[in-house]
This record gives C-alpha cells, structure tokens and sequence, in this order.
C-alpha cells in the first residue's frame, strides 16, 4: 500500500499500486480531466481506501451526474475519482501518491472521453 495525499496533507488515502507499478494509467481528454491534466492511476474497488479527511473532501459532478470527482476544499487537489464508465473503480492522481514521479512516465495513452458513448447524440 502506498499513500495518496493532498497538498496540505488533509486528505489521505491508502492505494494498492502493484510492485511495478499501476497495471493501467492513461490520461483523459474529456472536458474536466483536459483542465486538470494529470495523468489518472486505475484501481480496483478494493484498491483505495480513504484513510483521513472525508469531511474536507468536495465532490464535483455534471453532466450525466454518474462520474464522481473528488477534491480537497482546502488545497483545491484533485485526489481521485469513481468514472462514469465504471463507478466501481477509482481513478487516482498519481502525482498524489507517494514515491510516482509523474514527470518521468512516458507515453501516456490518451482515453477518448471527449467523445464518450454516453454523450453520442442519436
């Protein structure tokens, strides 16, 4: 387990990231991960649990109202996420984490949320 926090150490998690490291990472090009540009670590239900600050953290969602993104109202970091396509699962900021250095990762794939099934007109 590794931790994931927050800038001002308020919001802490505990993340399970495999000894090589996060089996999927990608970043997202829908129109509020295109804002934050961080690059999303992919886990399991089983593989995130909040250690402290739940009272300071604030959920933004829109649109369909199915994606939940979670950030610290002190700091303002976005910590993680439950995405729309699968709300099981969590999407982490790996720059939170402890020990990722999110500046050495190379060729990251994009997922095309810009153009998601779920907002496809018919």
């Amino acid at each position: 387990m590794k931790k994931l926090s927050c800038h001002c150490g308020g919001v802490e998690a505990e993340v399970n990231v495999p000894e090589k490291g996060f089996e999927k990472i990608m970043r997202c090009n829908c129109s509020i991960c295109k804002r934050k540009g961080y690059i999303i670590g992919v886990v399991g239900p089983d593989d995130f649990k909040l250690a402290k600050g739940e009272d300071l953290l604030t959920l933004y969602q829109f649109k369909t109202k199915i994606a939940q993104h979670y950030f610290c109202k002190v700091c303002g970091i976005h910590t993680h996420n439950r995405p729309r396509s699968n709300p099981k699962i969590y999407g982490v900021n790996i720059a939170c984490v402890e020990g990722i250095k999110p500046f050495e990762i190379e060729n990251v794939p994009v997922n095309d949320g810009e153009n998601h099934p779920l907002d496809q007109k018919k």
